[in-house]
């Protein structure tokens, strides 16, 4: 069977008087098509009017029920209480009630509605035991089934509320875990954006600082030895040869293809940092022997990045100086220590912003690290990283 291709849906209110003209109706046709002339006979000529305005103001009322719930069963009780009590024509004249009474319980808070429901039946079962005694019914099983049809329609309302609430709070469990992922979606974005900063910080500046001195010493020797201007510049070249490719590969990251570019370096190649910061003036003493076993890229990469912004710190702060880069592998972490023989007091407020960004690195790897002036001079850098168990150890 094929799918309709549309649902005709009308509005709250439209529904309701919908359903209101359709009770009264109901309520009134039913009523007339069971009573006899002998009991119109026995009715005065304003019960005749009366009874009928009853049965249609208990099925009209019925278009506000959803926005006055209670005033509406109130309402319908009473008429139906009256109904009875004043001897009219027995009939379907029950149905308003019950659709009162489900919409008390259905559109209601939970316990609330329900003491009201509650109550309400407990007050129809009174008044229709009262108009029972005062008109006996032509069969005594009218008040039972109205009185389950009641209890029975109360419970329904509850049962569609219950519906209703479980609905409700699946959606807001639907919404609120995606809100979560897109939360954790934007959380890991702004992480990757803070790793290429950092990148791009610990590339550029590094760079910059060795251009910056070998600028200075070009400037100084430019008239007095031309051959070593030459190998200045050289050495500059090849720095920001080397800056572009580290950025080229930094933002690659950015891109969807691989392209070829060159990997984040590691420790693999902290030579090359010595090798420049030589040329820069430093004497550098390289201490990196090869790993045990393979480190996280992760790891691999932050040690790098630890070694070459405290290079470039002593060469932007402290001079001319000796300095000693020493990496140890040992079974649960990798501890790299730099140290130098410059002015470490000195340097040590200028290289803050550094210092905070080694100090990040080690932060999200779950490591710690260590920076200040040496007692007998120069300044310190100490790092340690975690490196996972390895595979057959406990």
């Amino acid at each position: 069977m094929a799918a309709l291709p549309f649902r005709l849906r009308l509005p709250v209110w439209a529904q309701d008087l919908l359903i209101g003209v359709f009770v009264a109706a109901m309520q009134v046709q039913g009523t007339r098509s069971i009573t006899t002339d002998e009991d119109l006979a026995q009715l005065s000529q304003v019960g005749v009017y009366t009874h009928a305005v009853l049965l249609v103001v208990g099925g009209l009322s019925l278009t506000v029920r959803r926005r006055w719930p209670v005033p509406v069963f109130a309402l319908e009780a009473l008429a139906s209480i009256v109904y009875y009590g004043s001897g009219y024509p027995d009939g379907p004249n029950w149905i308003g009630v019950f659709v009162a009474l489900y919409t008390v319980t259905a559109y209601g808070d939970g316990r609330r509605s329900s003491y009201i429901a509650l109550g309400g039946i407990g007050v129809l079962i009174a008044g229709w035991l009262v108009a029972a005694g005062i008109h006996p019914p032509n069969d005594v099983g009218w008040l039972a089934f109205r009185i389950g049809t009641a209890i029975m329609a109360a419970v329904l309302g509850e049962s569609v509320r219950m519906r209703r609430v479980i609905a409700a709070e699946a959606l807001e469990r639907a919404e609120r875990a995606e809100r979560t992922k897109d939360e954790e979606a934007r959380r890991r974005v702004d992480a990757e954006r803070l790793h290429i900063a950092r990148e791009v910080h610990d590339t550029v500046a590094h760079a910059i600082s060795v251009i910056n001195v070998q600028a200075g010493v070009t400037a100084h020797v430019l008239d007095r030895r031309p051959q070593q201007v030459k190998e200045t510049l050289l050495t500059i070249e090849q720095t920001s040869a080397r800056a572009l490719r580290e950025l080229r590969a930094t933002l690659g990251v950015l891109r969807e293809s691989d392209d070829g570019r060159a990997p984040i370096p590691g420790l693999d190649r902290v030579e090359e940092l010595a090798s420049v910061a030589r040329e820069a003036g430093l004497d550098v003493k390289v201490d990196v022997p090869a790993p045990p076993r393979e480190v996280p890229g992760a790891v691999d990469r932050a040690a790098y990045r630890i070694v070459q912004e405290s290079i470039t710190n002593v060469i932007r702060h402290a001079g001319p100086a000796r300095v000693t880069v020493a990496v140890a592998y040992q079974p649960d972490d990798l501890r790299i220590r730099v140290t130098d023989t410059g002015r470490g007091g000195d340097c040590a407020g200028a290289a803050g912003r550094g210092i905070a960004g080694m100090r990040e690195r080690c932060a999200l790897l779950g490591g710690e690290l260590a920076a200040g002036p040496r007692s007998g001079g120069g300044f310190e850098v100490y790092a340690r990283l975690p490196l996972p168990a390895a595979a057959g150890e406990p």
